[in-house]
């Protein structure tokens, strides 16, 4: 049937419409596209070059060099070593067996190593271009092998860097401390996580000054950018920024001193402090027995460990600062002066000793047992009459006697860049009844006077102690001398308010235990005049029952102890010495602490006219047979002269 020519134009007219809106449809589609592709190609061309960069562009961060440890006097105490090492990467290790073989004949390379080496390019966190070390601290000549046989060894990088070395070994293994690898738990203890730790091989510290000061010490990375193709591979070497070095630190130590503190302590299970009484400088702080922080540079072995760990002398903490100690007798000093100041008793006033004291149903022995007599404060000190103190104590009062103990530096943890600095104690009522739950009683305030029962003191406080009681003023310990050049600030030094008097006539007690024939101490004199020293022994107790030390076994016999301040009249140098388990404090501890006092104030090994004349033959034989550094460069200097 033929359409009207009517039905014929309506539908050329609905054709027509249909086309224009199809047209206008696809027309506007074409301008969004046009204008979608200008903005891609034109305004955000800058952009998208810069993501095409950055696929084959690799940026790769740079260890800087740690900073350098050095003594007062500018000895090296932590310094780096150049090392030589060869590395791959696991975009490199097509042919690994061939390559590890090789290497085995060349430089000796271990089963383990092999082993390990497979382990880590197996390790998925490991990137395809991230150097894997093979071995490293390589000799010069096994460096130059790997380097001369190349072309046999596909993949393989040489490379030289630097590690931490501690020159003087143990000398300063519990102040300087050491560095080790990065672990997963020291990344864990990180508030915020800075990418140079992720740096293969990276060395952070793990103890001493190394750890307390870390920030300072590691840099700020550097930054190599490289070009790589689409298998990581890397091509060319684009750009490289190198790093910040690390802070530069000198230490207030004396390297002499301390290597002279550390021989003269030996195999004891000992620690030994000297302190600058005018600055507070830690001029030595020994602890024994040490052991060599360069086994921790690159992870020490399960049996180096062990080893250290299962010795009874207890190598790896520092004692100085973290051994905690009754100090005996050392502690009549705080009870004299708190009972002088409380006014209780003077100088010159007496009190029996008969061996003992009764207080209630107990009965407070004298180490002497037969009793010393009337004492005075002075007779007292010089031979350390126990009873004294018990009479003291309980004329003060044990409030008196801590505030004392705390105004001379006791109880308190002084902030040294040091690992587990310990702030003993200094016990009283509230202390007491807080921690054991119980009320003072007289027993505790007479054990307390004589440096036993609950109170508790480091060989650098006793030295910090001894300190204020030679100069008077607010002695504060100072451990870092500069960073980087920029003295750092003396802290304290301000009057502690102790009537003079009072301190001459603690003064004089303490010159009269060396210097008076009837001494504790006066076997440990110095016979230079000049030089003469004022101390106190003391010697706590670590068991109830009092036996003879050579009847029990070692952990079991008392602590010797000794403080000292030297010259008298013009004071210098403060010096404490703990010697575990060693006996007694005027036999073992004392003539260590002369021995190192006359070094810290001779600079050297000190001449024999300053010991008395019956005590030098064997003066000579002991320095003769002391590990010193440098002792083989004087005796060659002392031939040739």
């Amino acid at each position: 049937m033929k359409r009207s020519p009517t039905e014929n134009a309506a539908s050329a007219r609905k054709v027509t419409r249909r086309a224009l809106f199809l047209g206008a449809s696809q027309l506007a589609f074409m301008g969004v596209l046009g204008l979608r592709m200008r903005f891609l190609q034109v305004d955000q061309a800058d952009q998208f070059r810069l993501l095409a960069e950055e696929n084959r562009i690799k940026i790769q961060l740079l260890p800087p060099a740690r900073g350098l440890i050095y003594d007062r006097n500018g000895t090296a105490l932590a310094e780096n070593e150049q090392t030589f090492k060869v590395v791959i990467r696991k975009q490199d290790a097509q042919e690994l067996d061939k390559v590890l073989a090789e290497l085995e004949r060349l430089i000796g390379l271990t089963p383990a190593e092999q082993a390990r080496v497979r382990a880590d390019l197996k390790n998925r966190k490991i990137g395809p271009s991230t150097p894997i070390t093979i071995a490293d601290r390589l000799t010069w000549e096994q460096f130059s092998a790997v380097a001369a046989n190349g072309p046999a060894l596909p993949g393989i990088t040489p490379e030289v860097g630097l590690s931490r070395h501690y020159p003087l070994k143990g000398d300063f293994a519990h102040l300087v401390g050491y560095v080790g690898p990065v672990s997963d738990y020291a990344l864990s203890q990180m508030e915020e996580v800075d990418p140079i730790y992720h740096i293969p091989d990276f060395q952070l510290g793990k103890s001493g000054v190394e750890h307390r000061m870390e920030d300072v010490l590691k840099g700020k990375a550097g930054i190599l950018r490289v070009e790589q193709n689409v298998h990581g591979r890397i091509i060319r070497e684009i750009d490289r920024q190198e790093g910040q070095p690390g802070a530069n630190i000198q230490l207030t130590l004396d390297h002499k001193v301390q290597n002279f503190v550390q021989a003269r302590l030996g195999g004891e299970s000992a620690a030994a402090v000297v302190l600058d009484v005018e600055t507070g400088d830690i001029i030595a702080a020994g602890s024994t027995p040490s052991f060599d922080p360069n086994l921790f540079v690159r992870g020490i072995s399960v049996a180096d460990y062990n080893t250290l760990l299962e010795n009874d002398h207890r190598p790896l903490p520092g004692k100085a600062v973290q051994g905690a100690y009754p100090p005996g007798s050392t502690f009549k000093l705080v009870t004299a002066l708190a009972a002088l100041e409380a006014g209780v008793v003077t100088p010159d006033e007496t009190v029996r000793c008969l061996g003992h004291v009764e207080v209630g149903s107990r009965r407070f022995h004298c180490w002497k047992r037969a009793g010393h007599g009337n004492m005075n404060l002075a007779a007292s000190l010089r031979h350390s009459c126990d009873v004294y103190y018990y009479e003291m104590a309980q004329r003060t009062g044990i409030e008196n006697i801590a505030k004392m103990g705390r105004r001379l530096g006791l109880g308190e943890s002084y902030d040294l860049p040091l690992s587990g600095i310990s702030s003993g104690l200094m016990p009283d009522k509230q202390w007491k009844l807080a921690n054991r739950g119980a009320e003072w009683v007289v027993g505790d305030s007479l054990n307390a006077a004589i440096g036993q029962g609950f109170v508790l003191t480091t060989p650098l406080q006793l030295a910090v102690m001894t300190a204020r009681v030679a100069t008077n003023r607010e002695v504060v310990p100072r451990l870092v001398r500069s960073i980087d050049g920029m003295e750092q600030p003396i802290r304290g030094g301000g009057e502690l308010g102790i009537n003079e008097n009072m301190l001459r006539s603690v003064r004089q007690g303490m010159f009269e235990v060396l210097n008076s024939n009837r001494g504790t101490a006066y076997a440990s004199r110095i016979a230079d005049e000049t030089q003469r020293m004022a101390g106190k022994t003391g010697t706590s107790q670590v068991r109830n029952t009092v036996v003879n030390n050579k009847n029990v076994p070692w952990e079991e016999r008392d602590h010797a102890l000794f403080v000292s301040y030297a010259p008298y009249d013009a004071p210098r140098y403060a010096v404490s010495v703990v010697v575990e388990h060693g006996g007694g404090g005027s036999s073992v501890a004392a003539p260590i602490a002369r021995d190192v006092m006359l070094f810290a104030l001779h600079g050297a090994v000190p001449p024999l006219d300053a010991y008395p004349s019956s005590q030098r033959n064997t003066i000579r034989e002991r320095f003769r047979t002391l590990p010193l550094v440098g002792k083989e460069d004087e005796s060659t200097e002392r031939s040739r002269a």
